[in-house]
């Protein structure tokens, strides 16, 4: 059913990433690309209450679980092409958070994919999120919803 010789590219880092520059470097990478489904996740204000949000991480053990999610979508999908990049740190109200960036010769292979692997990165990969309210005051860690855990039941 998947594609099995595309090899994922998994990366978590603090500094921000060019949504452009990744769709491009993923696009040259194969001659059948006929699909590639883009996915961005943008820090939200809350409605003017967040300064920012604070996302850690638990090194080596995000990258192995996004890596597991990206294979399991390869194995599921028929892909030329994936990219999953996550950042850490503090960012702050519209910066990049999240993207996900699937390649494949018809649309909707990489339409499925790219939204499989935003559910599990939503609910499975080992990050915590805090709001950094803009009144100077720590909010709540962030937990997924149960509309996330929803999505994921589907797949």
């Amino acid at each position: 059913m998947g594609g099995g010789t595309v090899v994922p590219t998994v990366r978590i880092q603090q500094e921000d990433f060019d949504l452009a520059e990744e769709v491009a470097r993923l696009a040259a990478a194969g001659s059948d690309i006929g699909a590639v489904v883009t996915f961005s996740g943008l820090c939200r204000d809350e409605d003017g209450r967040l300064s920012a949000l604070e996302l850690e991480h638990y090194p080596g053990m995000a990258e192995a679980e996004i890596g597991r999610i990206a294979e399991e979508a390869i194995r599921r999908w028929p892909l030329t092409g994936l990219t999953a990049i996550h950042r850490h740190g503090l960012i702050v109200p519209g910066e990049n958070i999240v993207v996900v960036i699937a390649a494949s010769s018809h649309r909707q292979a990489a339409f499925e994919a790219a939204a499989f692997m935003m559910d599990f990165l939503k609910t499975r990969a080992p990050f915590w999120k805090r709001e950094h309210l803009i009144d100077g005051t720590l909010g709540p860690w962030v937990d997924a919803t149960e509309a996330d855990e929803t999505s994921t039941r589907r797949w």
